[in-house]
């Protein structure tokens, strides 16, 4: 940070005790009270390592557009991008609570990071759940440790959140041991330098999502085209880009589960997407307040008025309830056999609403000083953005918990009602 912008405001990015300090001032005791303390160690080495090797990279990512493999790799190279993955492929076999509070340190110190972070954990988990033990030893602790990159190559331009309007096409050969697969995807996630692509393809468009069905591409198959970045409104250190397959041979090996199984294994990979959103939305939120809190301490001093400060009590409020559910939402996954579809929506929508409303309402209360980058609070309003957007869109968030209200009314026993 400049001096010209407050000349007495720390940089707590650049200077690690001073990041940890302030990122101090949003644990709460009864969100603590919440994690176990493997949770509460994993949280914090997180943050340790956000603070010395992730956050003092962000805004040069944001500047340049470079992509963060240097911040994934000291993630990892700390042992903590494999979390909910099994030891034996490369992970620690911890909690989903524990993964969603990485997540949110992560994204605290830089979202782009916590972007990437999350697509390689999304990549891996449909192989973990549905493909072969060769396919999972040969992809999984790669992706992990990050000498592989991954996507997960769903969206198609005439199919988002619809996944049974996939039209690229998997077409099995004569003796049955590939398919050609042939098609475009827009929108994914690392997709200009992905390694590994878990690609969800159809053997039959009239089958509709029966047909839908999912494949393991490598990235350097010949056929295999990632197309030139998109320039994005903010996560401007991670690559969204189209991804082309013009008759890519797959082997049937490299399915996962069975023929027409894909839209049941995106619907459980969701499970651990939305996590991601959600505590991406909390880790934003919780950014804009720290920078916002010491900007106006610059500004006002250490009594600030009292108009702003009943503001930021209404902030910090906001956050503790979406860490809360956040965290009790992970929880559920954790323990429950069948976690609620409309638990998770209601995570996935409330934590990245939170994120956009609180960078908003940071911009507003810094007046012109929440317009400058080396404040840093724009930076979040720009990358809270698109968690509104991905891993299904807030309004099909609101439409799937509207579904379950209604199911619920409909279990009712109907009251009866006599006529006179």
């Amino acid at each position: 940070m400049t001096a010209s912008v407050l000349p007495g405001m720390l940089d707590i990015d650049a200077d690690a005790d001073a990041y940890l300090s302030a990122h101090a001032l949003v644990d709460e005791s009864v969100s603590d009270a919440l994690l176990t303390g493997r949770e509460r160690d994993i949280r914090d080495r997180t943050r340790e390592v956000v603070a010395r090797e992730v956050a003092p990279r962000a805004t040069e990512l944001d500047r340049t557009h470079a992509f963060a493999h240097d911040s994934y790799h000291a993630l990892a190279g700390a042992g903590l991008a494999g979390l909910v993955f099994p030891e034996d492929l490369g992970g620690s076999g911890d909690s989903h609570v524990a993964y969603a509070a990485a997540m949110e340190e992560i994204t605290a110190g830089c979202a782009a990071t916590s972007l990437v972070y999350m697509t390689q954990t999304h990549a891996a988990y449909p192989i973990l759940l549905a493909g072969s033990r060769e396919l999972a030893e040969r992809s999984i602790p790669s992706l992990l440790n990050g000498s592989a990159y991954g996507a997960m190559a769903i969206t198609e331009p005439d199919a988002g959140s619809d996944v049974s309007s996939i039209r690229t096409r998997a077409t099995r050969n004569a003796d049955g041991s590939a398919y050609t697969v042939r098609g475009s995807k827009t929108f994914i996630t690392t997709g200009d330098r992905a390694d590994t692509i878990v690609c969800f393809v159809t053997v039959d468009p009239g089958l509709g999502r029966d047909g839908v069905t999912a494949v393991v591409i490598d990235g350097d198959l010949p056929g295999v085209e990632g197309g030139i970045p998109f320039h994005k409104m903010g996560m401007h250190g991670s690559s969204t880009a189209e991804l082309f397959l013009r008759d890519v041979e797959v082997p049937t090996g490299n399915r996962l589960g069975e023929e027409g199984s894909g839209w049941r294994i995106v619907m459980s990979s969701v499970i651990k997407s939305r996590i991601s959103a959600a505590a991406q939305g909390v880790g934003l939120a919780r950014n804009a307040y720290v920078r916002t809190l010491l900007a106006l301490r610059e500004i006002h001093g250490r009594r600030l008025p009292d108009e702003l400060s009943f503001q930021l009590a209404e902030l910090r409020g906001e956050i503790l309830q979406g860490r809360l559910l956040l965290l009790a939402t992970a929880r559920e996954v954790d323990h429950a056999e069948n976690p609620s579809t409309a638990h998770i929506g209601i995570m996935k929508q409330a934590c990245t609403d939170l994120g956009w409303r609180t960078a908003v309402a940071a911009t507003a209360l810094l007046g012109p000083y929440g317009d400058l980058a080396g404040v840093g609070v724009e930076r979040s309003l720009r990358d809270a953005k698109v968690t509104q957007v991905y891993d299904g869109t807030n309004e099909v968030q609101r439409l799937l918990i509207a579904r379950d209200t209604s199911r619920a009314l409909g279990d009712l026993i109907p009251t009866q009602r006599s006529v006179s």
